[in-house]
């Protein structure tokens, strides 16, 4: 079956002036209540950052809330293109909490015991904000109720992502990670990537890409509202290189497929001089001082030689200096693989045959067989509907 932001760090000045003037309101309200109430005009410190922001309309109050997370960061077109497109569509009232920075392998990581930023950002007529954090953050920090007035979207959808999602690459990916976390939650979520080529693909491909996967996402949105949606699982969704020549939608099974993970070493002169600047450098090195400290008491100093590499020295219990220890930089790259693997029906198999391949995660390998049969019979409903 063939189918083929300007960020601010601040809230704008004319929601600041509407938060004032309905704090104003309030406090009038109250005195009438109470003349010895509290006059004061500060929100709450259990007040939600976007009650000021959120629409408010009667019409946005109907439709139902559509939470976006991706991988790639806030500014990727992957995110951009699958906003805009949920705006234009209006089913739905869109909502983004997305990392703002690129976080695609960070897998399932969260930020522990460390401060994170969520800084308000206008992005194509959607309520966001751009967090310092992983996209397992981002989802868990929109459900929570500490960010948004509201703790349980309809749907959870993480993409467009740069890059497939099949296989082993399902535990590095961020991507999924942020739909995995909506599932853990309970909420419905779907993953999305594109199967990008760096010698093939153009940004404009993950319009295409949205073009693609939008039927899919219209049938969830109506679907969950009906009660019908797959409850066990996520859909992990990855589109072909050249998405509108794809072959169809296919209903695919997690494959073993991986990259080879391959480290090569960097030397500290280019390190420094290529990958970071001289203060991101000293804080690496800050950073690993204070990791290295021993309950021993060891010591550890910094030194700068020609302004250009630093070297950590090691003082070690007895305080005999340690010259042999010194930072060793290096950087990970994934190599392509070839599988003999000639199961059409896995996942990366199918994408590699043009279709787009739909994989069903589920949190529990006990009830693999009755998510993919669930899974298989709503794509199949969903997929005649929309034709």
């Amino acid at each position: 079956m063939t189918t083929s932001a300007v960020k601010n760090n601040f809230l704008p000045q004319a929601l600041v002036s509407n938060l004032q003037e309905v704090l104003l309101s309030r406090k009038a309200g109250e005195g009438e209540k109470s003349k010895g109430a509290d006059e004061s005009t500060e929100p709450s410190s259990s007040t939600s950052l976007s009650d000021s922001v959120e629409p408010t309309s009667d019409e946005d109050n109907l439709k139902p809330l559509v939470l976006v997370t991706n991988g790639d960061g806030f500014e990727s077109p992957g995110l951009t293109y699958l906003v805009e497109a949920l705006v234009r569509e209006g089913l739905c009232n869109v909502h983004v909490c997305a990392p703002q920075s690129d976080k695609s392998v960070s897998g399932h990581s969260v930020t522990f015991r460390e401060t994170v930023a969520a800084s308000y950002a206008e992005i194509n007529g959607a309520t966001a904000f751009e967090v310092s954090g992983t996209p397992a953050d981002c989802v868990s920090l929109a459900l929570s109720g500490a960010l948004f007035s509201w703790s349980k979207p309809l749907l959870v959808i993480s993409g467009i992502n740069k890059g497939s999602s099949c296989g082993h690459h399902t535990i590095y990916s961020g991507v999924v990670a942020g739909a995995r976390e909506a599932l853990m939650s309970g909420v419905p979520s779907i993953s999305i990537s594109l199967n990008w080529k760096k010698d093939e693909n153009q940004d404009s491909d993950f319009k295409d890409a949205v073009t693609v996967c939008l039927p899919l996402i219209n049938a969830a949105i109506r679907d969950i509202q009906k009660g019908v949606f797959p409850k066990s699982c996520l859909l992990n969704i990855d589109i072909p290189t050249s998405p509108l020549t794809n072959k169809g939608f296919k209903l695919t099974k997690q494959s073993m497929w991986r990259s080879i993970p391959s480290w090569q070493a960097i030397s500290a002169n280019k390190s420094v001089g290529r990958f970071m600047s001289n203060q991101q450098s000293l804080g690496m090195q800050l950073a690993q001082l204070s990791r290295d400290a021993s309950a021993a008491g060891a010591a550890r100093r910094l030194t700068t030689q020609r302004k250009n590499l630093e070297v950590v020295e090691s003082v070690g219990v007895a305080g005999k200096s340690d010259s042999n220890r010194s930072v060793k930089y290096f950087r990970l790259e994934f190599l392509d693989k070839e599988h003999d693997d000639m199961d059409d029906d896995l996942d990366f198999r199918a994408l590699q045959n043009g279709f787009v391949a739909i994989t069903p995660l589920s949190l529990s390998p006990h009830i693999e067989l009755e998510t993919q049969t669930a899974a298989s019979e709503w794509i199949s409903a969903a997929l005649h509907t929309e034709q």
